[in-house]
């Protein structure tokens, strides 16, 4: 007996420091998008995200299955449709999401409430901000959130074949001729998007220059004279817009974009959202400015 329970503690501090190895490996520490330390003591089982493009990056990155609440108009890949509502993204249901319990909340810095953000952190909650504005950081998101959510190899595929196609979109298309381009996101008032948006960097991508891409603030009013001075060759809005058809600009007809009749709209949800689908809305994008192009 005595000879076992010798043998019992010499043992014990063997198992104590193979446990705390344990439980050390399982701490997870990832950097959001502006430099916050996220730290999980294990991989996130109960995730909320508070925008689409977060609910498509926790997708794309094999966390889907734990995703538990999502924010309106969540509705790709069409599984997060079957996900619970937490309410708009400026003005969420903090006491739904509460209610949920969630182990890590994913929020859009722009789009949601700062001082809900700050409210949800004072219950303890871990909050991951994301905002990518190119492709470099939509990639590494891909990466971080797999890691978050324990689903390293999901993450880390879904981030190299992003980078693979990315990569090829942009060797295919760095040569191109520019193209001064007027992104209308709204008509009253008439709103645009400055060069930090990722919108404006997949212009770039295609040879497309933003006439307002010096502008400070990310969505920035303009007017409407400013935009007939900057006579941009192409107007492109996005599809989902119910206030600013293109047909109003016709009446300006020798706008070089008007002329030409290069008036588009894209894909709203492809090029809005900073997510995987930016691809394709880079295409789309790639597409039409070769038809400006051809125009000439």
């Amino acid at each position: 007996m005595r000879h076992r329970l010798t043998s019992l503690r010499s043992a014990l501090p063997a198992a104590l420091a193979l446990l705390y190895a344990g439980n050390a490996a399982a701490n997870i520490t990832v950097t959001d998008d502006f430099g916050n330390d996220i730290r999980l003591e294990k991989p996130a089982r109960r995730i909320v995200s508070l925008s689409p493009h977060t609910t498509e990056l926790l997708y794309a990155a094999g966390a889907g299955p734990y995703v538990i609440g999502v924010s309106n108009y969540s509705n790709y890949p069409p599984a997060a449709s079957q996900v619970t509502s937490v309410g708009r993204i400026g003005a969420v249901d903090i006491e739904k999401i509460l209610t949920l319990k969630p182990d890590l909340v994913l929020a859009w810095r722009s789009g949601n409430s700062a001082s809900q953000l700050q409210q949800l952190r004072s219950f303890g909650l871990p909050v991951f901000e994301s905002q990518p504005a190119d492709y470099a950081t939509i990639a590494t998101s891909l990466e971080r959130l797999g890691a978050l959510s324990g689903t390293e190899a999901e993450g880390k595929k879904a981030a190299a074949d992003f980078r693979a196609r990315w990569q090829a979109l942009s060797r295919n298309y760095r040569d191109r001729k520019p193209v001064n381009v007027f992104y209308q996101i709204w008509g009253r008032p008439l709103m645009t998007l400055n060069g930090k948006h990722m919108v404006s960097t997949v212009l770039r991508t295609c040879g497309g220059n933003n006439i307002f891409g010096d502008l400070p603030q990310l969505a920035p009013h303009v007017s409407l004279e400013s935009v007939i001075a900057a006579n941009p060759e192409a107007i492109l809005t996005p599809d989902d817009a119910r206030d600013h058809p293109l047909d109003e600009w016709r009446q300006f007809s020798k706008m070089k974009a008007v002329a030409a009749g290069n008036l588009f709209t894209v894909n709203a949800d492809w090029l809005n959202r900073p997510g995987p689908r930016v691809l394709d809305a880079t295409e789309e994008v790639c597409k039409i400015l070769d038809t400006v192009r051809s125009r000439r």
